[in-house]
């Protein structure tokens, strides 16, 4: 007979020898009928040795049979645990949504087979994010989802991680010690030192789910985890532990949108969500998908019941003052950030309050440097610092920030920092994102190239490729700065700046800024005074406005003010680059006889002006109106004669402006083979200019051939691989065309529905 019925029975044996009824019992023993009945039918596990005290009170038992029954229930708990002992989890949360590809992550990493080897390593998975993100309450509901795995329990303890003075680690080995049943005279008997033997050997041959909560770091968790067996251990924190070895990681975020809006509607009821979906989906947004947020704000909406989700979602709007309204009664969001913050060493805390001063969304390690001074290694650390306490993330070189988290940040750089430092950082930052922006940029303009070896700066600019990678990965700040100069009156250094990126847009012009870049500069030139200035901005204006954003219309008034200022200026190059803008806009609004006129106008000016780049522009707008007219062959012949140009004049011409135009033209001349039905010419040529755009990472001119590689496919007869093209095509990313993206969409869904 088991454990639990030798219990059991002894204490029916001895409640029957007393003559009393379970009723009779319970009155006397202040235990509760049910569990006096549980008890006996080894339904629940032995109690506690007050309990078992009150029951031998309740049957008068002598010193012998008392001893007995207490040693009997004591046997129960050295030697065999019931699921029910140790069902130790906290209220849950029934609103739970979302987290379905963690929690199959989770299930998948914690139980790969059904019987896990009671002499192998346990499995360890830690559970981090930023502040707000739920994770104890996704490891509640995952310790409640995976209960059946573990038939000898699941328990939940809190490391009070943030707390002014966690709890050591001996203080927890002993909680968990004591909830796992371990009688008290065999704790004072093992004394502190020998606790972590007895709780090694408690765990080695249990299948529990010890969840370890709100860590605080490597050493309180360490102790606590065991050597081998087949229990499992989830640990939730902040901080990314990064010392714990042989541990699985699962990184919790934010809420994707529709998790948010789902979260939202089941707090507010679908009435009111349905009432104003947009308006949900704003309130979601700028709560910035955080858990935590999200439950503020759905609370606050659940227990104002007059006010529509309109409302909170403009309360919000103001970002000086969301955070003060993230407040439902106790509960505040900015309360979970505080924990975070007051761990942080001095110089953490201060990069991290300076870090509101970046705009965009994350930053590299130079640039951070210059808002404390620091060298960039010591910068380095100090985010790396910020990232085990969970207030930025890291994805290679680049860290982030969540938008709540950034405007706590802001918070607490107004209350901290003077006004003085604050502006000095500022101004540090901007001036060297600027100064940066133009070395970066004039790897791309003639005449420059790599930096000067007078040059000292703490990002490596030794190629184009990593000079694009910077201006790319920056964009936002050094946009930023730019403005701050336009508004500041700091007009030189504002078409410094755009002088020396112009080329450089050539190459990203997709990214959706180049017309306010060009149009701040135009601004900027007038304000300066120089005609000469000021047409080659307007020129690289109406090239933006008419490249980027497709206005033939404003290209040409931007065009024809460029023209009158070159004019003013006695510049035949700029009059030419005006004329050539104006023959792009018009040949766009389909007005060809003049569009001829004008870039015929500018090939002569470009020659008097020796501008060989010049001219590589209007040769191949030639062959764009033989296109155009539906003179094909001429539009070939054209192609031919422009490359010949560029071998012609190979070395005065810079290299990435040739291979811009290189891959420019075959894709005019794969669109003559097309217009041809010369399906092989179409692909070879148009291959060729996909491989020359993918090899300098130009994903606007990529996705534009991409389109017309699928069409040349289509018309050879390759669906499937026309199909290919699309998909490549849809797959870009934001850097593509987004009117191709769109247009290769159209393509993909005509071609399902052909059978």
């Amino acid at each position: 007979m088991g454990q639990d019925s030798d219990f059991g029975a002894l204490l029916r044996r001895l409640r029957m020898e007393a003559s009393l009824t379970i009723e009779a019992l319970a009155e006397a023993s202040g235990v509760s009928v049910r569990g006096i009945g549980d008890l006996e039918r080894g339904r629940r596990a032995a109690p506690q040795r007050r309990t078992v005290a009150a029951l031998a009170e309740g049957l008068r038992l002598d010193e012998t049979q008392r001893n007995g029954l207490l040693a009997a229930a004591r046997g129960v708990r050295d030697h065999h645990q019931s699921p029910a002992d140790v069902r130790a989890l906290p209220r849950g949360i029934d609103d739970f949504v979302g987290r379905r590809h963690e929690l199959t992550r989770l299930a998948a990493l914690v139980a790969p087979s059904p019987e896990p080897a009671e002499s192998g390593p346990p499995h360890v998975v830690v559970v981090s994010g930023p502040p707000g993100t739920g994770k104890t309450t996704f490891a509640v509901h995952a310790a409640r989802h995976l209960a059946d795995r573990y038939p000898d329990g699941q328990m939940v303890l809190d490391l009070r991680g943030t707390d002014e003075a966690p709890p050591s680690s001996d203080e927890l080995m002993l909680r968990v010690l004591k909830a796992l049943g371990t009688a008290d005279r065999d704790l004072a008997a093992a004394g502190p030192g020998g606790r972590p033997g007895l709780y090694r050997q408690l765990l080695a041959g249990r299948r529990l789910l010890l969840v370890l909560d709100n860590a605080c770091d490597e050493e309180q968790v360490r102790a606590l985890l065991p050597e081998a067996g087949p229990a499992t251990v989830v640990v939730t924190s902040r901080g990314l532990l990064t010392g714990l070895e042989e541990v699985h990681r699962l990184p919790l975020e934010e809420f994707s949108a529709e998790e948010a809006a789902r979260f939202l509607t089941q707090l507010v009821g679908t009435e009111r969500a349905d009432a104003d979906p947009a308006a949900l989906a704003e309130v979601a947004e700028r709560c910035g998908h955080l858990p935590l947020a999200l439950r503020v704000a759905g609370n606050w909406l659940a227990t104002r019941t007059g006010w529509s989700v309109r409302r909170l979602a403009d309360r919000l709007a103001d970002e000086a003052r969301r955070l003060d309204a993230l407040v439902a009664g106790d509960v505040r969001v900015t309360a979970a950030f505080d924990l975070s913050y007051r761990r942080l060493t001095p110089e953490a805390a201060r990069l991290y309050r300076l870090l509101a001063l970046v705009e965009g969304p994350d930053v590299g390690a130079a640039c951070a440097a210059r808002l404390t001074g620091r060298e960039v290694a010591d910068t380095e650390d100090i985010l790396e610092e910020l990232v085990e306490a969970g207030l930025l993330s890291a994805e290679g070189d680049r860290f982030g920030r969540h938008d709540l988290l950034r405007l706590y940040a802001r918070g607490r750089l107004a209350e901290e920092e003077s006004p003085e430092d604050t502006a000095r950082a500022r101004t540090g930052m901007q001036r060297w994102l600027l100064e940066t922006a133009v070395v970066a940029g004039r790897w791309y303009e003639p005449g420059h190239g790599a930096p000067p070896a007078s040059w000292q700066g703490t990002v490596d600019l030794s190629t184009a490729a990593r000079a694009r990678q910077w201006l790319q990965a920056e964009a936002a700040h050094w946009l930023a700065a730019l403005r701050a100069a336009a508004a500041a009156g700091e007009h030189a250094t504002v078409v410094e700046v755009a002088e020396a990126l112009h080329w450089f847009s050539d190459q990203w012009i997709f990214w959706g800024h180049w017309p306010e870049v060009f149009f701040l500069a135009a601004a900027s030139a007038q304000a300066l005074g120089d005609p000469l200035v000021e047409a080659t901005q307007l020129n690289y204006h109406a090239w933006a406005l008419l490249l980027c954003e497709g206005r033939p219309h404003d290209s040409l008034d931007r065009a024809a003010l460029a023209l009158e200022a070159a004019r003013a200026a006695g510049s035949p190059a700029q009059e030419a680059w005006a004329q050539i803008y104006r023959a792009w806009a018009l040949r766009t609004l389909g007005d060809l006889v003049p569009a001829g006129e004008h870039s015929r106008a500018a090939a002569r000016l470009f020659e008097a002006a020796g501008d060989l780049h010049g001219a590589l522009q209007a040769l191949h707008f030639r062959a764009l109106l033989f296109l155009d007219e539906g003179r094909y062959e001429d539009a070939v012949d054209a192609v031919r004669h422009t490359l010949a140009f560029l071998e012609e004049h190979g070395e005065r011409i810079e290299p990435h402006i040739a291979e811009f135009a290189r891959t420019n033209l075959n894709a005019t001349a794969g669109q003559a083979h097309i217009r041809l039905e010369r399906w092989a010419e179409a692909v070879a040529s148009l291959d060729a200019a996909i491989g020359l755009s993918r090899a300098v990472g130009n994903t606007g001119v990529e996705s534009r051939c991409l389109v017309h590689l699928g069409t040349a496919l289509e018309g050879a007869g390759r669906r499937r691989d026309a199909r290919a093209a699309y998909t490549r095509c849809v797959g870009l990313g934001a850097d593509a065309d987004p009117r191709t993206i769109a247009e290769a969409r159209l393509r993909l869904s005509r071609l399902d529905a052909i059978p």
